[in-house]
């Protein structure tokens, strides 16, 4: 059975960094291409990034495209999600994705 644990979300102040972390398990890690998703309140879910199973290509949404950085260590069955030079706007709910599957979400709140 697939499970998705993510963790790595809290409060942070404008223009400040975190680093989301998602723990996979039940499934061919490696193989799997990775998504982020996040949902902030009052807004539907959106897509954020993606990395490939092979060579780790890497997409982004054009909200975050130059301050987040998805990346993973198939050794350790993880992805991350480096976030940089945050915003109010990046306040929300952020959750890993893979083939139908989400983990609970982590809460990520911009604020000062």
């Amino acid at each position: 059975q697939v499970h998705l644990v993510e963790s790595g979300g809290g409060l942070v102040q404008p223009g400040g960094s975190l680093r989301l972390s998602c723990v996979a398990s039940g499934f061919f890690f490696s193989r799997g291409t990775m998504q982020w998703f996040r949902q902030a309140p009052g807004k539907q879910r959106e897509w954020v990034a993606l990395i490939g199973s092979v060579g780790g290509e890497a997409k982004y949404a054009d909200s975050v495209k130059g301050r987040f950085t998805i990346s993973r260590d198939n050794d350790k069955d993880t992805v991350y999600l480096q976030m940089n030079n945050l915003s109010p706007e990046d306040t929300a709910i952020y959750y890993c994705y893979f083939d139908g599957y989400w983990g609970q979400g982590t809460q990520v709140s911009v604020s000062s």
